[in-house]
Order: C-alpha cells, then sequence, then structure tokens
C-alpha cells in the first residue's frame, strides 16, 4: 500500500494534465510513496492520443480511460477503484504543485487524526494569492453576504480573502485539491456520482461534518491554479452550477430551507435580466434531469 494515491482528470486539456504530473513528480520527496492515477473522461481521441503519446513510462503512474463523461464526481469514483493508499489527493489537472505538499499534508493529517479531508493554499497563473476555502451557502450567506458574516463571527466565518500561517479549520476547501483521509472517504461514500460538476466540496464537507470529521486549510502546502481551464463559462455551465446546488441544498437540507431558497434565488435572478436564463433551471421542480451528465454519450476507442 502506498501512503498516498494522486488521482488526476483529464478532459481535452491533456497539456494541462501532463504538467500537473510533472508537478507532482518534480515537487514530491523520497520520502513519501505515492502512485499517480489518471482518468481520462472521455476526451477528443486527439487529445486522448497526446496524452497516452507523452505520458510518464514509470510504475507508479498509472491511465485509465472512461468510455463516458461522467463528470468531476464520477471520474474521480472512477479513478478512486484503483487506489491502494492511506491517503487520496484529488487533483485538478490545472493545479500544479509549487512544494512539497504531499510530504507536507501526509504530516499534518497523521498529527491530526479527526480532519476527514483538507487542502493546499491556492495562488493563480500570476502567483496571486486566491481564497482556497469557503462559507456553507445557506441562508445566512444569501442575506448576508460572506463579508458581513465573517465580521460578525469571525470564528465560525474566517475570513477567506487572508493569506493564513497556521493550518485552519473551515466549513469546505477548494475542490482544486482535496486530499482525503481514505478511511474517511469511504465511510462517506465517497463523491456523489449524481452531481456532475460543482457544489461537490460542500457535499462532501458536510457529510464528514456529519462523521465526525472536520476539514482543514494547511497553508504551508502551496499550489499554482489555472483560473477557469479545466471547464471554462457558458451558459450551460453557469445552469448546471445551479442544478448542482439545488441538488445538494435538497438532498441536506429540509424541504422548507430548499423551497425558502428556490424563491430567494428566483426573485434574485429577475432583477438580472442577463441571468434569465437560469430561470429554466430553477423554475423545475427536479432540475436534475436537466443536467449535461444526461447528454454524454459513450465512445469506445480501440486503442489496439
Amino acid at each position: 500500500m502506498k501512503q498516498i494515491a494522486v488521482i488526476i482528470i483529464n478532459y481535452n486539456t491533456s497539456k494541462f494534465t501532463l504538467e500537473c504530473i510533472q508537478s507532482v513528480i518534480d515537487k514530491t520527496s523520497e520520502a513519501i510513496s505515492y502512485e499517480i492515477i489518471v482518468v481520462d473522461n472521455n476526451s477528443e481521441i486527439s487529445d486522448y492520443k497526446n496524452l497516452k503519446k507523452h505520458f510518464p513510462a514509470q510504475p507508479n503512474i498509472a491511465l485509465h480511460r472512461s468510455d463516458i463523461n461522467t463528470g468531476f464526481g464520477g471520474g474521480n469514483m472512477f479513478g478512486a477503484q484503483f487506489a491502494n493508499a492511506r491517503y487520496l489527493l484529488f487533483l485538478n489537472n490545472d493545479a500544479m504543485l509549487k512544494n512539497d505538499c504531499l510530504h507536507m499534508l501526509y504530516q499534518f493529517m497523521e498529527e491530526n487524526q479527526k480532519v476527514g479531508v483538507c487542502t493546499a493554499q491556492n495562488y493563480d497563473e500570476h502567483d496571486a494569492f486566491v481564497p482556497s476555502f469557503d462559507h456553507n451557502k445557506g441562508i445566512r450567506r444569501l442575506l448576508f453576504g460572506r463579508s458581513f458574516l465573517e465580521r460578525i463571527n469571525p470564528k465560525i466565518y474566517p475570513k477567506r480573502k487572508k493569506e493564513y500561517a497556521t493550518p485552519l479549520e473551515v466549513n469546505w476547501v477548494n475542490g482544486a485539491f482535496l486530499f482525503f483521509r481514505n478511511e474517511a472517504f469511504q465511510k462517506i461514500d465517497g463523491f456523489d456520482a449524481n452531481i456532475f460538476l460543482y457544489w461537490e466540496e460542500m457535499d462532501l464537507c458536510h457529510r464528514l461534518r456529519k462523521n465526525g470529521y472536520s476539514s482543514a486549510l494547511v497553508p504551508q502546502a502551496k499550489i499554482m491554479h489555472y483560473q477557469g481551464v479545466s471547464i471554462g463559462h457558458s451558459e450551460k455551465i453557469d445552469s448546471e452550477a445551479y442544478i448542482s446546488y439545488l441538488y445538494v441544498l435538497r438532498k441536506n437540507n429540509n424541504l422548507i430551507k430548499y423551497l425558502w431558497i428556490r424563491k430567494y434565488l428566483i426573485f434574485v435572478i429577475l432583477l438580472k435580466p442577463k441571468k434569465w436564463f437560469l430561470l429554466s433551471v430553477l423554475l423545475k421542480w427536479n432540475p436534475s434531469k436537466a443536467s449535461l451528465k444526461h447528454l454524454q454519450q459513450s465512445t469506445y476507442f480501440d486503442e489496439n
């Protein structure tokens, strides 16, 4: 068994995936035993061929291709089945290690047994600080906003836009770098594959709390995260984010709270004409039926 399994999803961005793999190789000390599991989430054949052509030929690095795009959670669960390690790092392919993150977080988790998942401090491609955790997006945050909550109750709502020097317990951590205790990951049954994209972190950390685990930022570990490379932006992607948010809300809250938040979101969107396309999601009783997940088609590629 390895100490750490690093799971990376590639979807039509092989250039970044190869750079990400190399950053793990370059920055990880020999003190850590690790494996890298790359999942190609049914990329275009040309991108997959490029990934395979330049893929590192090392016994601890493996490439697996899915015949269908199962989304972020589904892709990570597909990769997790091949892992045999004490800890699991789900690493975005557009996130590059800046220092020996694996060793630092391994030591942190060994010393903090009640932490179920932790993350590294994020910086963008210009080396600018990027917030690496967030607060639960419930009624309080919707009504009052992050800044007000952070001002009146910094213990529960620590400042996001602050560079910390010591580890910090947070509500939920950035999905670009999720360092799980495998035992905790298995206890909560991992990612919910019903979520195609977005809001996985809020769901995961909520379920960890219910099972007695906390979530933490470990700022000594640092990554560079290209912003918006792996997914991009479009009306379909923005709609998917709302579909996922509503699903997580309904799953983890009572019906009254869920309906109140839906009505509030509809009211807010009505005031923003450029966002009216989101009403088609908010007005559906079961918006998950409109998820991009249901549009994915299986594509078999004969590698021989």
